[in-house]
Order: C-alpha cells, then structure tokens, then sequence
C-alpha cells in the first residue's frame, strides 16, 4: 500500500470535526498559548483550594514556595482566604535516619488511613541539590501505591537554605492542604541536621521510626530527638529481625523511663511494625488516637498550637529581617567593603557587624 502524508486523525477528531495539531492555525496555535500562560486569580484558586481540586492546590504551595515578591504576596492573600478553612486536621511529624524505612511507612500508613475513610497529605521535605536546587530523593517516585490514591496527596518539596533542611513554606502548605480538606497531613523530615526540631514545632505527634540493631537502644540515642519524640516505631520487625526489634522495644522502653516526664501528661510509647508486610500500622494509628485524647482532656493540644503559632510568628519576623537586610543595597556594598576589611585584619567580625546593622 503506497504511503500518503496525509496527517492522521483520531476517532474522536474525526468525529468531532476536529483537525489535528500540524494543521492548527497560528491564531489558534497563539490563542491556545495564551490560555496556558494565563494564572487563574486569588479568588479562583481559594474557590477551587476549598472545593478540593488538587491542581489548584499545587498552584497555590508554588506560590507559596516561590521567593517572586508578586508570588508571594498572592500567596499571603491566598493563606489568609483559606485559614477559616484550616486547623482541622491531625499533624503527624516522621522522623528517622535515612534507610528507616521512612517512605514505605508513610505508603503504608497513609494507605491504611485512606482505607478507613481519611484524607492524607504527605508534605515530604527533601534534601535539596546544591546545583539544581530541587529536590533529590523525589517521594512520589518512591510510594508508587499512595501516589494513585484519589484520598492522599503527596507534595515533595526541596529543602533549600532553610533550618535543617526543613522547607522554608512548609507551615503554611499545611494551612492549604487543612483547606483543601486533608484532615490527616504528614510531615516527613530529611532526618538529618536540625530538621527535627522545626518539624516538632508545626505538628501534634511527632513518631521517631528507628531500627533494631543500630547500636543506640542502650545509649537511649539522640537524646533531643528522643526527648521529643510521642512515640517510637521500630520498623522492619519481620523475619530474622523480629527477635532483635522485640529486644530493642525493651531497652527503648527502658531508656523512656529515665526521662522527665512531658507537659502533655502523655507518657511515649515503643510499638513494633514491618512496613513491607503492613503489621503492625493499625496500632500505631491506635497510639495516635489514644494520645490526642489524652492531651485533648489536659488542654495541652490546644495549648501546644497556640505556643507554635506565636513560635511561628516570632520565626517569620526574623526572617523577614534577615530577608530585607540582605536585600538593600546599601548593605550589598558595604558588606563587601567590609568583609574585605575582616580578611586584611584591619576591622573585627563584630565591629564590621555593627557598622553594617547601624546603616
């Protein structure tokens, strides 16, 4: 059969009417650029943020991530629609150290939530690559199953510059997701640096997973870390290893005891669970539920919220003033001048500091 180069039409253009793409007009092509380009407005994406359309949420966490001084002041009046809409959700933090098991819990997790009716966000902070600036390890690449769920949404965001590797917008992503309808939102830190302890103070629970035989049970590991942490899961508690992760229960159990006890009235709790074989998930969500009715009777989970607020807002004044000292002009060149003084000893680090802040 001789070849014609005659372009190829579906079914439904065929149909339709409908020509294909090679024969578009350039108006048509230009019309169809401009309705790309064009960003729905603030009222559009708050409209389609609390009916619960996930593109319109993404578009909203890019802005809100996003360092363009127009983004974010869209942004700003984006969160400020959406916060009657908010603080509706349980805040769960998940640490450990890499090669836990971290993403295949929250896969599990979060999928044995959705399966009793829950409405999971996974706001997975990564670390970021210092050339690209994105993110390196990609959550949704690794939890293949949640990702598909019509009930979870999964939102990896590079680190950046900030504390610990923690997202600089994090906060307020939650604010979004609580508003789009999410009443379960995951935290899951880069589990190395200072990262914790930003997490700590924007969640409800905080879970430590940890393994059996790392060599730290006895030493009760980390202590800050453990201090903080409302539960630990030691996870891939299956086969050879359940012997070992049983032992490790014990001695964590045993390292709990010799710490202060916590302003919530909350006693922390060691549980065991395999991720890969999905035991042991409903127990920690058991854990859970038995702490915020504990700290719902003692008024600490309110009261814990309204302490990270004012943490929040004392965080965001600072840096908003390292933001706006670094950014004028009158800094950018005296601040050369002055490290150049520093370097050849002629002025101090301290002294060229409070000439520069005195500007």
């Amino acid at each position: 059969m001789a070849k014609t180069n005659k372009p190829y039409k579906s079914a439904l253009q065929e149909q339709e009417g409908i020509s294909p793409p090679e024969s578009l007009s350039s108006d048509s092509a230009e019309s169809i650029k401009a309705k790309r380009k064009k960003q729905p407005s603030t009222k559009d994406l708050v409209k389609g943020i609390t009916s619960g359309n996930i593109t319109d949420l993404s578009r909203a966490i890019t802005l809100v991530e996003s360092t363009n001084q127009k983004h974010t002041a869209k942004a700003h009046d984006i969160i400020t629609a959406c916060l009657p809409h908010a603080n509706k959700s349980v805040r769960i933090g998940i640490t450990g150290v890499p090669g836990v098991g971290k993403s295949t819990f929250i896969e599990a997790f979060g999928s044995y939530l959705t399966g009793i009716g829950k409405k999971v966000a996974v706001l997975a902070v990564d670390p970021s690559s210092t050339l690209s600036k994105g993110s390196i390890l990609g959550d949704k690449t690794r939890m293949e199953d949640l990702v598909k769920d019509k009930n979870a949404f999964i939102r990896p965001s590079p680190s950046g510059e900030s504390l610990g590797g923690v997202a600089r917008k994090t906060r307020e992503t939650i604010i979004l997701c609580e508003a789009a309808g999410f009443d379960t939102i995951i935290i899951e830190t880069v589990g190395v640096g200072q990262s914790e302890t930003a997490v700590h103070s924007m969640v409800d629970f905080f879970l430590l997973l940890k393994l059996a035989g790392a060599g730290d049970e006895l030493q009760g590991i980390k202590r800050g870390i453990i201090e903080m942490a409302d539960a630990i899961v030691i996870n891939k508690a299956d086969g050879d290893n359940l012997k070992a992760a049983k032992s490790a229960k014990v001695e964590f159990n045993r390292a709990l005891h010799l710490y202060p006890e916590k302003d919530s009235g909350w006693s922390p709790k060691v549980s065991l669970c395999s991720a890969l074989k999905q035991e042991g998930i409903s127990d920690v969500w058991e854990l859970i539920q038995d702490y915020l009715k504990t700290t719902s009777t003692t008024k600490y989970f309110q009261n814990n919220r309204n302490n990270q607020n004012m943490f929040w807002l004392l965080q965001t004044i600072e840096e908003r003033l390292k933001s706006d000292f670094y950014k004028s002009d009158k800094i950018k060149s005296e601040l050369k001048n002055q490290i150049e003084l520093v370097e050849a000893g002629k002025t101090t680090p301290f002294a060229a500091a409070e000439y520069l802040l005195s500007l």
